[in-house]
């Protein structure tokens, strides 16, 4: 299935939404004094096209100026914990397991009730609205084109074709302890094994006799991938469709596939930081950021789906949408509390068992 990577191109309509974007804030009108609010949030493409074509007029609607602290949602995590009594950060935004963790250690604030967090999509709204969804993927099965055309091999179809002795040494396997991808892909194989996000057990015993002869590789994030795929060692690897079309746009010969057995919900989250010192307008800024048109830029120029059906979609992110909402019918929500809550003792299994 063919996935276009093609999300930044600039066409007519996309300017006509980023102009409606400036005509919204210039009905604002700036406070006397400038405020400062930190966001945390992934860099790279997403920073990017939020810092670009969404903060912006945020800032002018509310005279305030908004400030990118790049990282992981580990880091985020850590930066917000190790400040939990007087944060340096008024929002953040973390992958959707690694949010329930956060509103567990009670570092969220509860978003205020406003007709955008009304519209999102249920999936997108987490308990007791101490998070929420803005931008929706999924982790399914990513493959190299170029060597599957090269061998005459069809796409994947299935969670276990990473078992498929052809792909011997040629599957490439996020590490569980550290990626969500490799989280995501174990526990899917487990589901197919028998098992469930408490019990764990056939994914572990059944492991080491059909997935893990074929992993050339644990790699600890997905940064590798790109070079695996063009030195021809990678053949498939767990991966999202934004993922995919990152690569794509470097020139790299992949192609995502969405496996029949479902593929695992990945959100990326927001949630405004307990104790922040600007709480009204973070509580503004977590607001505007469902609103249609910012998550319209946002996929614009970011390939980031919207959690919110109503934001406007043009030009190629009409089938980029269309596939996800198709894709969305049979994807797997995962049992968050569980998975955290034993999640530590998976991990040193993992280490201890498989990625030895």
């Amino acid at each position: 299935m063919t996935f276009s990577p093609r999300f930044a191109s600039l066409t007519r309509r996309a300017l006509v939404a980023a102009a409606a974007l400036a005509t919204v804030a210039a009905a604002g009108t700036a406070s006397a004094q400038t405020k400062t609010l930190y966001i945390g949030m992934n860099g790279g493409t997403m920073e990017k096209a939020y810092t670009q074509y969404v903060f912006p007029a945020f800032e002018k609607l509310h005279g305030a100026k908004v400030v990118v602290v790049p990282g992981t949602s580990s880091d985020i995590l850590a930066k917000a914990q190790a400040n939990k009594d007087k944060p340096q950060m008024h929002v953040m935004f973390l992958d959707d397991g690694i949010m329930v963790r956060a509103m567990g250690m009670g570092l969220c604030e509860k978003q205020k009730p406003n007709p955008h967090l009304n519209d999102i999509y249920p999936a997108a709204r987490f308990k007791d609205d101490l998070a929420s969804g803005v931008s929706l993927g999924m982790t399914g099965i990513a493959y190299n084109t170029k060597m599957f055309a090269e061998k005459g091999w069809a796409a994947p179809t299935s969670w276990m074709d990473f078992a498929d002795p052809k792909y011997k040494g040629k599957v490439v396997f996020q590490s569980m302890p550290s990626s969500s991808f490799g989280l995501h892909g174990f526990l899917m194989f487990n589901r197919i094994q028998g098992g469930n996000d408490k019990n764990v057990e056939p994914g572990f015993t059944n492991w080491a006799k059909t997935i893990g002869p074929n992993v050339l590789e644990y790699i600890p994030s997905s940064a590798k991938i790109a070079e695996m795929v063009q030195t021809g060692e990678a053949a498939m690897f767990p991966l999202t469709p934004t993922g995919v079309a990152a690569l794509k746009l470097r020139g790299i010969p992949v192609e995502y596939a969405q496996p029949k057995e479902g593929s695992v919900v990945l959100l990326t989250a927001q949630c405004v930081i307990a104790k922040n010192s600007e709480p009204e307008l973070a509580q503004k800024l977590a607001e505007f950021l469902l609103s249609p048109l910012a998550q319209a830029n946002v996929l614009q120029f970011g390939a980031q789906i919207p959690t919110n059906p109503n934001a406007p979609v043009v030009g190629e992110g009409v089938e980029q949408v269309a596939k996800v909402n198709q894709w969305m019918k049979n994807a797997v929500t995962l049992d968050w509390d569980s998975v955290n809550a034993n999640r530590p003792a998976w991990n040193a299994r993992w280490n201890k068992t498989i990625e030895r």
